[in-house]
């Protein structure tokens, strides 16, 4: 997070504690459990990885303004890489349990900063989408058939119901854990039904996030396209949520989206799903960690992206290019699956 954006989550400092590190001083080391997030208020840090091979990687750097750790506020997680103060620093320390203990009660300031949080998490991993993108893959493949260069949904029916009890599949889903009954109603009660064939387009790279779909049954495949080849990011299944980066950053769709079995979803068209995420209703606070869960195992999909990169580039004695790609994998500080 660059200095500028820090100034967003002043109201963590009301949880933090100050600290003070000397020259040389180790402040996270690479494998250990995350605890929290430090927000540096003055000094210099490096963070290092230690590389397969032996020797070590700098994949990133702090200064005054700058925060890290912070993913590991929404979810527990392990350390990727090593920091260490190159001069005395002087920061703040925000515990994740605190901060888990206040969004709890609600209050609204709590509830803004973990909008704000989810914001910069969704813009890292756009960050993280583009530096894959950037990169062949050994899955890359012909791209079958054109762009649409419109809403493929539009005149798209629409229904309140569907051609089997989908209703009976909700609390099982994934995404509506932690819902209770009448939270999952008044989500539910935001969107309408669409039913699609395989093949069906949902939404394309470039156009307008006008909604995002949660999968009922069936399955939908998320890829990117570039050259002339298409790459997939994802198969999401039942209980799964895309095309919500476009609606909480408030940009174009970043990627396509086509129906890989028939499915069902559910969609939420970007103004109602905003007034929920928005407010501050029991459903608020559900739906919040269920985008968090999203992205997170969004995350973890493309760092297991870029670790096949890294391999690949590897094998192939391209250095330069499996550098690059471990500064962006370890660069983040933390990663979702502790070490083997």
């Amino acid at each position: 997070m660059s200095g500028g954006e820090s100034t967003q989550f002043r109201q963590l400092l009301t949880l933090a504690r100050e600290m003070s590190f000397t020259e040389g001083a180790r402040l996270v080391r690479q494998g250990d459990l995350s605890r929290g997030a430090f927000l540096i208020r003055a000094g210099r840090l490096d963070a290092h990885v230690a590389l397969p091979g032996g020797g070590t990687l700098t994949v990133a750097q702090f200064a005054a303004g700058d925060m890290f750790g912070e993913m590991s506020l929404i979810e527990r997680g392990v350390v990727s890489a090593t920091v260490i103060a190159q001069s005395s620093v002087k920061a703040w320390f925000v515990n994740r349990d605190d901060f888990r203990a206040m969004l709890a009660s609600r209050d609204a300031e709590a509830l803004e900063m973990q909008r704000t949080i989810t914001k910069t998490l969704a813009e890292k991993l756009r960050a993280l989408n583009d530096r894959v993108a950037g990169h062949p893959a050994p899955e890359d493949r012909p791209s079958a058939d054109p762009v649409p260069s419109a809403d493929p949904l539009a005149g798209a029916p629409r229904s309140a119901e569907a051609s089997f009890d989908w209703r009976a599949y909700l609390p099982i889903l994934p995404f509506f854990e932690g819902f209770d009954e009448q939270e999952t109603a008044e989500l539910v009660a935001a969107g309408q039904v669409l039913e699609l064939p395989r093949g069906a387009w949902v939404f394309a790279a470039g156009l307008p996030a006008q909604a995002c779909f949660l999968v009922v049954r069936g399955a939908v495949e998320v890829f990117t396209r570039a050259n002339g080849l298409d790459r997939r990011v994802a198969i999401a299944g039942p209980g799964e949520l895309v095309g919500f980066m476009g609606v909480l950053r408030g940009a174009l769709h970043a990627g396509n989206a086509r129906v890989r079995e028939a499915c069902c979803l559910l969609e939420i068209p970007k103004a109602k799903f905003l007034e929920v995420y928005s407010g501050r209703s029991g459903a608020t606070v559900s739906l919040h960690h269920a985008i968090h869960h999203s992205l997170m195992r969004s995350i973890s999909r493309t760092n297991r992206q870029l670790t096949r990169l890294i391999s690949h580039a590897r094998l192939h004695a391209a250095g330069a290019n499996a550098a690059e790609l471990e500064a962006a994998l370890h660069g983040q500080i933390w990663r979702a699956d502790p070490p083997a």
